[in-house]
């Protein structure tokens, strides 16, 4: 009788010994299959990160948005001028650009007249090229349907801002700097940011 115990104690042993080593290579398979489902991790770029593009920010209660550039290339034909009777085609050596900008008024209340504006463009290696004056005001659209600086009324559409400037032709990676002021005709900057431009040709 004892020997039976001790044999069928032997067999019970040798088969949780068997049912021990399946489980172990079925824990072991199903972490291969895991590890090999798992994707590889990314690789980690080498050198300076290129920041994204900024075409709008807020600065206050106003948003600013960069709607359309056009490089016009080194003339600004008198055809194409308000005055094409008798406006003589204007030349540079270098190129005009043509940038309207968009401001709206996220706030609640109208803003004041001249507390907004937009800047001299800049480009990568930090030059400054401030808008054309009067030579070029027969290429901008009249007062009337010019907005910059205009007051704004809470959530209308964006009021554009059109300038030209004359920029260098060597010059890349353009940004128009925005301002608000801090307070209506003023030249004290309470706030500013730095647009990119995105030009068409």
């Amino acid at each position: 009788m004892f020997k039976n115990i001790s044999k069928s104690s032997g067999q019970i042993a040798k088969v949780l010994l068997a049912l021990a080593v399946v489980v172990l290579v079925a824990i072991l398979i199903a972490y291969i299959v895991i590890k090999r489902a798992e994707k590889p991790p990314q690789p980690v770029p080498e050198g300076p990160i290129e920041p994204l593009p900024m075409y709008e920010t807020t600065l206050g209660d106003i948003k600013f948005m960069f709607l359309e550039a056009t490089d016009k290339g080194s003339i600004l034909s008198g055809k194409d001028s308000s005055q094409p009777d008798w406006q003589k085609d204007l030349y540079t050596t270098e190129r005009f650009i043509e940038l309207i900008i968009g401001a709206q008024n996220v706030g609640k209340e109208n803003t004041l007249q001249k507390i907004w504006d937009v800047g001299e463009i800049i480009d990568s290696e930090g030059r400054e090229f401030i808008s054309s004056g009067q030579e070029v005001a027969n290429w901008l659209p009249q007062y009337q349907d010019n907005l910059c600086g205009s007051i704004l009324r809470p959530s209308f559409e964006p009021s554009p801002c059109k300038k030209i400037y004359e920029v260098a032709k060597i010059s890349t990676g353009l940004k128009v700097r925005v301002f608000i002021y801090d307070k209506a005709y003023s030249e004290k900057i309470l706030e500013e940011a730095l647009l990119d431009i995105k030009l068409m040709p």
